[in-house]
């Protein structure tokens, strides 16, 4: 039996594929290198080249490799983008998924994990949120995830399929043992965008949005290093295989940092101070988002890590050192 990890070539599903061959899975990674890296891809996993949407090849990956369970990450992630191109989100996040999900009602895959997001919030004025918190997307990035969440519910209560779905929050940091990390070179991820700051690769940091009502005026988001991520991701895959009802779980620390705070803290881990430049705010950006994860903690008993912002820092920063280094 094997895992098929899709999207597998991308930030987070590159260090997903990584976890499990560590612990010995068989895994194929599906990617159609769109946005993905194929170096990223652990040489001991099996690579497949291909769209979720093809049906045809899904279907033969899930029969010859004897696949158990469906780690699902692929799709489109830009919030701004999906508010100028939103059928592109709808087609890849949405229609695309319901595609795959298809496929393995069809072979028979009874366990899928889902990547999803804190952008199914929303604009709220709640200090933290749960997960029963109102849902009223800013974004057509955000609506196109809740989409597939409500597919998965109605899948679920049709079928004999079981999923678990990860809203996760603001995902930063790399490796620990710097095998993998964010290397898609138009990246909009603050973190990462500050670390190439820090290292002379782009001119100026961008703050878009001083004016919201937060303690600095800039925008706060629940930061949770990619290593725990994962954690939560396989803390969900052994729940499905003991028998475990479909759920769905914030992933995050509970806690936000500015925008401002952040670049503190690269600033902190590079010794030098960052270029910024305060622009006006993006369409569909809520001014906070901070997840209360006691639910993940309790159901899975998941305890983070590497919940500390300057260590989520300074790995994106090593990761980013090492990329396109002689």
């Amino acid at each position: 039996m094997s895992v098929l990890v899709t999207g597998g070539a991308g930030y987070i599903g590159s260090h997903m594929t990584l976890e499990l061959v560590d612990k010995g899975e068989q895994v194929v990674v599906l990617d159609n290198l769109v946005t993905g890296v194929r170096a990223q891809v652990s040489e001991k996993a099996t690579f497949v080249e291909g769209d979720i949407a093809d049906k045809d090849l899904v279907r033969d990956i899930l029969k010859t490799h004897k696949v158990e369970a469906v780690i699902h990450f692929a799709g489109s992630v830009v919030v701004p983008e999906s508010v100028e191109d939103p059928l592109k989100y709808y087609s890849n996040n949405t229609a695309k998924s319901r595609d795959l999900i298809e496929s393995c009602i069809a072979v028979g895959v009874k366990q899928f994990i889902f990547s999803s997001t804190a952008a199914v919030y929303g604009v709220t004025d709640e200090a933290s949120i749960a997960e029963d918190a109102p849902k009223d997307p800013a974004s057509p990035y955000g609506r196109s995830k809740l989409m597939t969440e409500w597919m998965l519910a109605d899948t679920a209560h049709a079928h004999d399929f079981r999923y678990v779905a990860l809203r996760y929050f603001n995902v930063a940091g790399a490796d620990p043992q710097g095998r993998s990390g964010q290397s898609t070179p138009r990246a909009t991820h603050l973190i990462k965008r500050a670390c190439q700051v820090a290292l002379g690769r782009e001119p100026y940091l961008g703050i878009f949005g001083t004016d919201f009502p937060t303690p600095d005026g800039t925008g706060v988001r629940d930061y949770i290093h990619v290593s725990d991520l994962i954690g939560a991701h396989a803390l969900a895959l052994a729940h499905l295989r003991g028998g475990g009802a479909s759920n769905l779980f914030n992933c995050g620390y509970g806690r936000g940092f500015s925008v401002r705070e952040v670049a503190k803290a690269v600033e902190r881990a590079a010794g030098a101070p960052l270029a910024v430049k305060e622009m006006p705010r993006r369409a569909g950006d809520p001014p906070a988002i901070v997840s209360n994860p006691a639910k993940l903690k309790a159901a899975l008993g998941w305890t983070p890590q590497h919940d500390s912002l300057d260590e989520i820092v300074a790995s994106a920063l090593a990761w980013e050192r090492r990329l396109n280094s002689p």
